[in-house]
């Protein structure tokens, strides 16, 4: 045995589903699978029913987190009424409720709505967070336009709908002063746009997923187990995203925990639903791809999985602490999971580090 204390850790891209979709995941499974991945904070995405656009509609989601629970729920705003990317939500008035503003799953399309919202978060004091994507370049897309899509006949989604909205965000960041982070980032062109706009002294920063990290489209299978969006990119992307882990241009691990039920994830990668699960099996990976590897040290990926998202988000330092046992070796298996979700690409995978106990 290996035991060490470490804090828990602090995600900013989780889906726990509640309100509106509780069949794919509520408040209490959300709770405990964080747990159970050793995290005491998560941000919750405002793809819900209702959308938290409102004061009204943030608080059915605020009086949905039980009074004990271990886990910190800082909920997101919308920056759009039910993030239909066509008008403004009540950004003012939610702001004192909400750790920032997002439309996740959602690229904000207009220009000249996106710098209203940079305007308005920055009177605020909130961080954007954006999913980039641009909508016009997807062209029916599911997985990477790759050489995976091309010799299996899929649709694929192009590098260039995530950078192009990178890049025409760092525009408007540059002209409104506003912060702004960037979900999920997958491509080695967002990548070198934000390890730039850095350069040039923007308040800009990024996470990425393990997945993206491990995984690269050589690696696909058709199974809608490994469909998310964005999705696992090239080989030469999954390298460029390490290297952004390596010289600091990636500010921090989150999972974009995505739980749907088995009928939404067995339809192969076609017609399945984008998403997979991600809290209960994040620091086992990272530990066994990046620190047993010599890649990283055990400091550097608590500072990706809690120091740096707190200072990002300005969420205060946890008082909650996990006693993992880092020499503890098993095969991921999802009949383990707390989570409602059993979508992972990684069943299966041997890896190392097992929550032994937790305390105050």
């Amino acid at each position: 045995m290996n035991i060490v204390k470490l804090p828990g850790f602090c995600d900013v891209h989780v889906h726990f589903r509640e309100p509106g979709y509780e069949y794919k995941e509520t408040m209490e499974t959300g709770i405990l699978s964080a747990m159970a991945g050793g995290y005491s904070d998560v941000c919750t995405m405002p793809n819900l029913k209702p959308v938290p656009d409102s004061i009204e509609n943030v608080k059915c989601q605020t009086c949905k987190i039980p009074a004990d629970s271990l886990v910190n729920i800082y909920p997101y705003g919308s920056i759009t009424k039910g993030q239909n990317g066509e008008e403004l939500s009540d950004m003012e008035a939610i702001a004192p409720f909400v750790i920032a503003f997002s439309d996740d799953g959602r690229g904000v399309q207009s220009d000249k709505l996106m710098r209203a919202a940079m305007l308005k978060a920055k009177n605020s004091d909130k961080i954007i967070v954006a999913h980039c994507e641009v909508n016009d370049l997807l062209d029916g897309g599911y997985i990477h336009k790759g050489e995976y899509a091309k010799t299996h006949g899929h649709k694929g989604i192009s590098s260039e709908s995530e950078w192009k909205m990178i890049e025409r965000d760092l525009r408007l960041v540059k002209e409104t002063g506003c912060k702004y982070h960037v979900c999920h980032i997958s491509t080695k062109e967002g990548v070198e746009l934000i390890r730039q706009a850095k350069k040039d002294g923007l308040d800009v920063s990024c996470e990425t997923a393990p997945h993206y990290l491990i995984l690269d489209d050589g690696d696909l299978r058709e199974d809608g187990y490994f469909k998310m969006n964005p999705p696992l990119r090239s080989k030469e992307d999954k390298e460029a995203l390490i290297a952004g882990i390596l010289d600091k241009t990636i500010d921090m691990i989150a999972t974009d925990h995505a739980p749907h039920v088995e009928d939404e994830k067995n339809k192969g990668l076609k017609d399945s639903v984008f998403g997979i699960v991600g809290l209960e099996t994040a620091f086992p990976l990272m530990y066994t791809y990046f620190v047993k590897t010599g890649l990283l040290t055990l400091e550097d990926l608590v500072d990706l999985m809690a120091n740096k998202p707190r200072k990002r988000f300005n969420i205060k330092f946890t008082d909650i602490y996990y006693e993992w046992d880092l020499d503890a070796e098993y095969r991921i298996n999802p009949d383990d999971f707390k989570s409602k979700g059993r979508a992972t690409p990684f069943v299966g995978t041997k890896v190392y580090g097992k929550i032994v106990n937790s305390h105050k």
